[in-house]
């Protein structure tokens, strides 16, 4: 079993249907999860690192890009955090979903920043990004389900 930690950043709601929509099927699974729809980098640390030491510590970032590829406003002060932490973090898995409008030349920039930030912090990657264009899907939840689906086995 793993503990899931899904951060949610979203402005219009998009995002937080899709973080929901891996939510059902985590818990589907067993999975413990706590879904964040105004992630806190210091207390999703806390549980982190409270998890049984058999279990995989998980985090599932779900984001949207905003405005010029920004983050959106209630993940803007967790990843200011995460930049400026000293905290191990090598001990954190994660795969992100990155939400966005291929229209705009900032497609899913967002989610490919924080991608590379929990990188370069040590986190270990479970599998590549996966994207969502909102201008082509037509059940982006449904797609983010089978991507966790795919994906279950590494969780």
């Amino acid at each position: 079993m793993s503990s899931i930690q899904i951060i949610v950043g979203s402005m219009l709601g998009g995002t937080e249907y899709v973080a929901e929509a891996c939510e059902e099927i985590l818990e589907s699974q067993n999975h413990s999860i706590d879904l964040h729809l105004t992630p806190n980098f210091s207390s999703i640390i806390d549980r982190s690192l409270q998890v049984n030491p058999s279990d995989k510590v998980i985090w599932l970032i779900c984001t949207s890009t905003h405005g010029a590829g920004e983050y959106p406003d209630n993940l803007k002060a967790f990843v200011n955090d995460l930049v400026n932490s000293d905290q191990d973090l090598s001990t954190i898995n994660f795969l992100t979903i990155a939400v966005g409008d291929s229209s705009y030349d900032t497609f899913c920039k967002a989610g490919k920043d924080i991608n590379n930030i929990l990188i370069s912090k040590g986190c270990t990657e479970i599998t590549s990004i996966k994207t969502l264009d909102m201008s082509q899907e037509i059940d982006p939840e449904d797609l983010a389900q089978q991507w966790i689906e795919q994906n279950m086995d590494r969780l």
